[in-house]
């Protein structure tokens, strides 16, 4: 049985621990520096400490997840990834660039694994997305827009928002970090854009000090552009993508689950047909992606795979969202290098 340390036992933490124990993962150590407003009860069986370098040294786990505020996820991974430690990072990879150099010499010297956690990646709609692209349903796709909305307060009513990292520059915190899935998974469906523009803003009342509304443009080689929308603004939440080809579109409603693609009958009329209708299996909740995630983890700890979301993969998406902020404030357009096409 294969020995974990997680380290932050936050709310994301907590819920890989708990999915650790429902796949029968019990060999389970914990690094925490007991901030955390949530009850420790389900903690309290589980071996603590709140130095990382000690846990390492002590327990000798071989597979690390990192699941602590945003702009400490570098350190943590680098200690890591020294100690020979399979990573499981959660997005996204840091929150800034200094250091990831480092982090990637250290990972192929030490043989490493490492997963970055972007959930979307298991999400059933996407993934049906990503292969109705692949088939060339809707022919070439032109555009591409993803939307996502939430009023920040209400994500974690236990505590105080302006306290968590989601709401703090010091902590890696701002909408662009915090909800960069849809940078994630257009890089997946997609590639990696060539360019950036981008708007951000501090337009509501939250008191915060980091962006709450973002508008991203992704220009890539193609004749195709992407738009993100991301807020901590929006009540009631809404989470949507669409998708424009020459021969049809893909509409998909997180809320629902539901995806809707539409083909035209043909190129002359320009009508498009009754849509197909891609629905979630029956009962599905939220947390299955993270069970999936951590399934797929398990097995690349193993070497039965490779990550689906490697780690050059999660600094792509980390240089889109740090693109963003660059172009934002410089009022220009941010060229990126090393465009690639996922895997």
């Amino acid at each position: 049985m294969t020995r974990f340390l997680i380290v932050g036992l936050g709310s994301i933490g907590r819920r890989h621990l708990r999915n650790l124990l429902a796949l029968g993962q019990s060999d389970i150590v914990l690094c925490r520096s007991g901030k955390s407003n949530l009850p420790a009860d389900e903690l309290s069986s589980f071996p603590t400490e709140t130095d990382l370098k000690t846990a390492l040294i002590r327990y000798r786990p071989q597979a690390v997840i990192v699941s602590s505020p945003t702009a400490l996820h570098l350190p943590v991974a680098l200690e890591a990834a020294k100690a020979g430690c399979h990573l499981l990072i959660e997005k996204p990879v840091s929150h800034q660039m200094e250091g990831i150099e480092e982090l990637q010499n250290i990972v192929e010297k030490e043989g490493v694994q490492v997963l970055v956690g972007y959930q979307f990646r298991f999400h059933p709609s996407i993934r049906y997305i990503r292969q109705i692209l692949g088939e060339g349903s809707i022919g070439r796709p032109l555009w591409a827009r993803a939307h996502w909305g939430e009023y920040l307060p209400d994500w974690h009513p236990w505590e105080d928002y302006r306290l968590g990292y989601s709401a703090r520059k010091d902590l890696g915190g701002g909408v662009l970090l915090t909800l960069c899935h849809p940078f994630d998974y257009l890089l997946w469906l997609f590639g990696k854009p060539l360019g950036v523009l981008a708007y951000k803003g501090t337009l509501g009342e939250l008191n915060i000090d980091v962006e709450d509304l973002a508008e991203v443009i992704l220009q890539y080689n193609l004749p195709f552009v992407a738009s993100v929308h991301l807020d901590y603004l929006q009540r009631p939440p809404s989470h949507s993508l669409s998708i424009g080809g020459t021969h049809g579109s893909i509409e998909w409603n997180y809320a629902s689950g539901e995806v809707r693609i539409y083909r035209l009958d043909n190129q002359s009329s320009g009508k498009p047909s009754q849509p197909q209708i891609f629905s979630l299996p029956h009962a599905f909740e939220r947390n299955e992606m993270f069970l999936a995630e951590m399934r797929h983890f398990l097995d690349v700890i193993e070497g039965k795979c490779a990550p689906i979301c490697t780690l050059e993969e999660g600094i792509a998406s980390l240089q889109i969202v740090l693109a963003a902020h660059q172009a934002a404030h410089e009022g220009r357009q941010v060229i990126l290098s090393n465009a690639f096409t996922p895997s």
